[in-house]
């Protein structure tokens, strides 16, 4: 996919880490300077946690040939651990406790969206077994952790975003309530949907259809209605709406491409497209197609010329369109300009 390559560049020195487990240094020299590196006993120092969950099953990512960012993941964990003890219990918990990248999350987002009567045991063994099951899925929480992890630049760690991103939990969470959608369960999935709303300020429909690699920076106030469809790589701020346009039923909600970058508060209303590449700016309310590389801004949106990047989504550059404004108050000014003159010389003629 674009939005991912397939190496591991960015992950090869934690991976290599990862592997032979966590790193302390212990003196061993008699105070000579030179220090050794022994594995942490975490199990022994950390309280044991019961995990109603199954060992992860052979069908799984995390078991298919290796996967560098679930020992990212993990080797980040034990080193914030080390960093900051009061977390160390807390972190165990949640990631070191567990064998897979699936596991790990479906125990954070249970704990996130519990309540009274969807109790976090429950949500887990929901989470776990769709994850678990799902190829599709167990690709989605990967390549959008990447995504996390690339374009924001306030997130400074594959953990972090597994543990503290909203916008990763919410989006990880939809993609469990589309899966039991798909199944037949729409009851569950629309309770799903429901605690979703209210523990992340997100509203994703669960039949609309979201691909990989996605971003959603801040994610408070998105909104996503039930026939949207959103394409791979694509980068939403908070506040973005793919609404409809009243109570029409049926295909009534937007249609976006790979790779665009919508902006802040961005209203996107009824059936349209918005093509690849396009770049929406903050405020704007889009009514009709945004052609394939287009910026639109204003109210309504109207398109203001193209860019060269194949993917805004990816470089978030929010200010590409500085130029082209400069050029376009500079072209207004000398209409203007023009316009005065030629009233004048109008005006001395007669």
């Amino acid at each position: 996919m674009a939005c991912v390559t397939d190496d591991t560049r960015g992950l090869s020195s934690l991976t290599q880490l990862a592997s032979g487990g966590l790193s302390l240094k212990e003196r061993r020299d008699g105070g000579r300077g030179q220090g050794s590196f022994v594995k942490f006993p975490f199990e022994k120092v950390f309280p044991v946690y019961a995990m109603d969950v199954s060992k992860a099953d052979s069908s799984s990512v995390a078991n298919s040939g290796g996967d560098p960012i679930w020992d990212a993941v993990r080797e980040e964990a034990k080193l914030e651990a080390e960093n900051e003890p009061i977390l160390s219990s807390f972190l165990y918990a949640s990631i070191l406790a567990h064998d897979c990248l699936e596991q790990a999350l479906a125990f954070v987002l249970a704990n996130r969206l519990q309540n009274a009567t969807l109790l976090a045991t429950q949500l887990m063994d929901i989470f776990h077994n769709v994850m678990m099951h799902d190829r599709g899925i167990q690709q989605s929480i990967r390549l959008d952790v990447q995504a996390f992890k690339d374009r924001d630049p306030a997130c400074l760690s594959y953990c972090s975003a597994l543990l503290y991103f909203k916008g990763y939990h919410s989006l990880q969470s939809y993609r469990v309530a589309h899966a039991l959608w798909k199944q037949g369960r729409t009851v569950l999935a629309l309770a799903l949907q429901s605690r979703i709303s209210e523990v992340f300020d997100v509203d994703i429909h669960p039949a609309a259809r979201i691909g990989d690699g996605i971003l959603l920076d801040h994610a408070t106030g998105v909104v996503i209605g039930e026939t949207a469809v959103v394409g791979n790589c694509v980068s939403l701020m908070h506040g973005v709406t793919l609404g409809g346009t009243g109570k029409e039923t049926g295909d009534r909600h937007p249609k976006v491409g790979d790779g665009p970058l919508l902006g802040a508060r961005v209203t996107v209303l009824g059936n349209i497209k918005i093509g690849e590449g396009a770049m929406l700016a903050a405020g704007s309310l889009v009514l009709k197609d945004a052609p394939p590389h287009s910026m639109m801004a204003g109210t309504p949106a109207q398109v203001l010329g193209y860019i060269d990047e194949q993917d805004p989504s990816l470089t978030m550059n929010h200010d590409a369109t500085k130029d082209l404004f400069q050029n376009i108050a500079v072209g207004l000014r000398d209409g203007k300009s023009t316009g005065s003159s030629d009233r004048e010389n109008k005006g001395s003629k007669s």
